[in-house]
């Protein structure tokens, strides 16, 4: 753990991510924007720094092995490099000050937290494909839920009259709204291929280690459809599109981490 070749790259990425945080929150307190290019700059090493650790930790010569801080590690990276990709042509950079040390807790749990009892992963590609289509809507939901909360104290500030420093830096109400629903459709349809790849790459997916997952997945899978339906036939919005996504987001986390919790360190299966 102290020696392994991940340690300084982990310990990088958290440094990285830190430093970025400071950087942009310093900057919102007094009402200004901070430097998008040197965000950027902070929080693409930070990633591939963090990038680098999970390369040393879940390849395997036997396998991959995915386990649970790992895989929060993992999500963080494609949660974070997504966004950053994102800041590219949307205006999401306020996200980064949520999520860079989401990024820094993780990768330093990957490092030092005790792994679990984690069984090796087939790396055949159907079965790879699913793990990166599952990672990718994960990191879509939590976008938009982090989104969503950013969302609810815009709309709690702008409605007493007393915006923060951070809040005077938002897009329009209705911009931010726009922007949630945006991750929230291409979240839905990268689980909806979760799903389908699961059902066709995976030998059971009730079996008895998966099936709590599967239910889930496949609940949370028709709330942000309700959502959705909402939204397009009857024009959802406000605080009833965040209550929703905050449902759908936590069954499934629930799913993933939750049976994976249970497996790893209570059941060691």
């Amino acid at each position: 753990m102290f020696s392994s070749p991940s340690l300084i790259p982990n310990l990088l990425a958290a440094f990285l991510y830190l430093a970025a945080t400071i950087f942009q929150a310093t900057g919102l307190a007094r009402g200004a924007r901070a430097d998008k290019r040197l965000l950027a700059l902070l929080g693409t090493l930070a990633v591939i720094a963090q990038g680098g650790a999970l390369f040393f930790q879940l390849i395997t010569p036997l396998g991959l092995s995915l386990d649970f801080f790992s895989a929060a590690s993992l999500i963080a990276v494609a949660v974070i490099g997504l966004t950053l990709l994102a800041c590219l042509s949307i205006p999401v950079e306020n996200l980064l000050v949520l999520l860079f040390p989401l990024g820094a807790v993780t990768a330093l749990l990957a490092q030092f937290a005790p792994p679990g009892t984690v069984p090796l992963i087939n790396e055949e590609p159907g079965i790879l494909a699913h793990i990166l289509l599952s990672i990718l809507a994960y990191g879509l939901f939590t976008i938009a839920v982090f989104q969503a909360l950013l969302l609810l104290l815009q709309d709690h500030q702008l409605k007493h009259k007393h915006p923060s420093g951070l809040i005077r830096n938002f897009p329009p109400l209705q911009t931010m709204e726009s922007l949630l629903f945006g991750f929230l459709w291409a979240g839905w349809g990268l689980l909806s291929l979760s799903l389908i790849s699961g059902w066709l790459f995976l030998d059971n997916l009730f079996a008895q280690h998966l099936v709590h997952k599967t239910l889930l997945a496949c609940v949370a899978w028709i709330v942000f459809s309700v959502l959705l339906w909402g939204r397009t036939r009857l024009g959802w919005r406000g605080h009833k599109a965040i209550r929703w996504t905050l449902a759908g987001f936590c069954l499934l986390m629930l799913a993933y981490f939750g049976s994976k919790l249970v497996r790893e360190f209570i059941l060691h299966i």
